[in-house]
């Protein structure tokens, strides 16, 4: 099994409802390892940057401007199969589809107040985790 390392970000309505530790504890007890970590608020270009790749979508607007409501927490996570891991452990993007036991089951609320973002790809994550750290904060 291979070492892989991920971005997720806890979204602004779980850390708007003071779930960060909570999910951090599920993290680290699911075997990640925390490499970087940062609470920020994004600006509407930073959300645009980031979300680039669904600017076409229907949902982008609304994307864009949830993620700009409040402080978020990226983390640049690593572990064995660190991004399937990762997105079992979230659960489905849909929170309302999200069996009790995901974190999107445990703090989510829809679609898009997810609680949770996790890169689905190791090309998706190796840019994303780019977008939040560099080379310093991840070499180890």
């Amino acid at each position: 099994m291979a070492i892989e390392r991920t971005l997720t970000i806890i979204k602004p309505d779980a850390a708007g409802a003071s779930h960060i530790g909570e999910i951090i504890t599920e993290l680290e007890r699911a075997g990640f390892h925390i490499l970087a970590m940062r609470k920020m608020h994004l600006s509407r270009a930073q959300a645009e940057g980031f979300y680039a790749v669904h600017r076409d979508r229907p949902f982008f607007e609304s994307l864009v401007t949830f993620m700009t409501e409040g402080e978020i927490v990226p983390m640049a996570l690593e572990r064995e199969n660190a991004i399937s891991a990762l997105r079992e452990l979230m659960g489905p993007t849909n929170a309302s589809e999200a069996p009790a036991g995901t974190i999107r089951g445990k703090f989510g609320t829809s679609i898009e107040r997810n609680a949770i973002h996790g890169s689905d790809a190791p090309e998706t994550a190796a840019v994303e985790l780019a977008f939040f750290f560099s080379r310093l904060e991840l070499d180890r």
